[in-house]
């Protein structure tokens, strides 16, 4: 299961990169998150929402927790959890630097 849990993140990460290629350094829509934890931008939650559903479809028993997304207590009942940050560096990807990059991750029983 790590083999394929592997190839599946992988690909998801060129999923990401796709979607990211499409907004870099057009100066995506940007916005504060609340609660002073942020900027996020329209590629950020483009990312994630694509994410969600592919990995979601793939290993529907899975948990989620992603920094864009409302995190769900639900999450804690599932042995395997996927975690993720769509873009991790939102500030160099907003500026054009690129020094950023799609941050996924399984946990497994909590570590």
């Amino acid at each position: 299961m790590v083999t394929e849990d592997l190839a599946l993140l992988v690909d998801a990460a060129r999923a990401a990169a796709e979607i990211a290629e499409r907004h870099f350094g057009q100066a995506p829509e940007a916005w504060d998150k609340p609660g002073g934890q942020g900027p996020v931008t329209e590629a950020d939650l483009e990312i994630d929402r694509m994410l969600r559903e592919e990995l979601g479809a793939a290993r529907p028993d899975y948990g989620w927790l992603s920094e864009e997304t409302a995190d769900s207590p639900a999450r804690l009942a599932q042995e395997r959890v996927f975690i993720v940050d769509p873009i991790d560096g939102t500030r160099a990807f907003m500026a054009g630097q690129p020094d950023f990059a799609h941050s996924l991750a399984i946990a497994r029983d909590g570590a």
